[in-house]
């Protein structure tokens, strides 16, 4: 049994919660809890936390709940606006042998995007500078993935998103392509533009309050991902930002830079449809295949 009382001190209060804990079954979220309730314990005791701020705290947190919809994720906007979406990630996705780098999924993602042909437009390319991008999937030993899922999205040329924007088709700026015998996708899309944050809800009021900008650089968003084979989530940045060392999300990967080359209609390479200025960018999602699974050995009879 637990108990509750003589709990007059900080410290004995933070060691009767610790102890609410001794029946949990479950050893990972006990571990879990107890290390939450250290460190939240040991922030109000270290900053001498007053009611006031507490409650402000307790309201922020509450309005930031109310800010969630179905097209919109303000608690993943915090966690991304205070860096800790970068550090899980960090924590949890450390490339290697050369795999594409991972970075935040952001708050507007949709499941469910049309599957669409290389060379299909994502979006209208009238409303912004046309771009190709022209992808390929390899695994670590550099060798192509045929069948790859690349999970495409970004935003439009009036900075929103289809989910953020009712006037644009909910698909719009979205697709998911599947890489050919040769692990190669292209498609056609408009250059990203740097773009705010949403910062009309308590996620900007902190941004304004502690002086910082809201501001992403420009960049597309893609999920990479085939059997067999670790998912990435990534990002590709455009190198002309002047966002790239000021993030709202700390998001930024040197490895995730990439320079978009400027072209004309009038060279041979240029896809059907472009009478004027465009860019393209080359993309490789280096996949890192997932080691075999384990294969249970037969017991061997005893022999007697």
């Amino acid at each position: 049994m637990t108990g509750h009382s003589q709990t007059t001190t900080k410290e004995s209060i933070t060691e009767a919660v610790l102890r609410s804990f001794d029946s949990c079954d479950n050893e990972r979220l006990g571990h879990v809890l107890r290390s939450l309730v250290t460190h939240l314990h040991a922030f109000a005791g270290g900053t001498k936390l007053t009611e006031e701020e507490w409650l402000a705290g307790i309201e922020f947190l509450t309005e930031v709940g109310q800010m969630c919809s179905p097209s919109r994720q303000e608690f993943i906007l915090l966690s991304d606006a205070l860096g800790f979406s970068m550090l899980v990630d960090a924590i949890n996705h450390r490339a290697v042998d050369g795999s594409t780098e991972s970075t935040v999924l952001g708050p507007f993602h949709v499941d469910g995007s049309p599957v669409r042909q290389h060379g299909e437009e994502i979006i209208d390319t009238t409303t912004g500078q046309p771009l190709v991008v022209y992808g390929r999937v390899v695994n670590t030993a550099g060798e192509p993935v045929p069948g790859a899922t690349l999970d495409i999205w970004q935003n439009a040329g009036n900075m929103l998103y289809a989910v953020q924007d009712p006037n644009q088709d909910p698909n719009n700026g979205r697709g998911v392509f599947r890489s050919d015998q040769d692990g190669r996708v292209w498609f056609v899309t408009i250059r990203p533009v740097d773009y705010p944050i949403p910062h009309d809800g308590p996620v900007g009021r902190m941004l304004n309050a502690t002086g910082r900008h809201p501001w992403r650089p420009a960049h597309i968003h893609v999920i990479g991902s085939a059997g067999g084979h670790r998912p990435v989530t990534t990002h590709i940045f455009d190198a002309a930002s002047p966002y790239l060392d000021s993030d709202a999300v700390f998001g930024v990967k040197p490895s995730l830079v990439h320079r978009f080359q400027p072209h004309q209609a009038t060279e041979a390479q240029t896809p059907d449809g472009m009478d004027g200025p465009w860019f393209s960018v080359d993309l490789t999602i280096v996949l890192e295949p997932l080691p075999p699974p384990r294969t249970s050995q037969p017991h061997q009879r005893r022999q007697d």
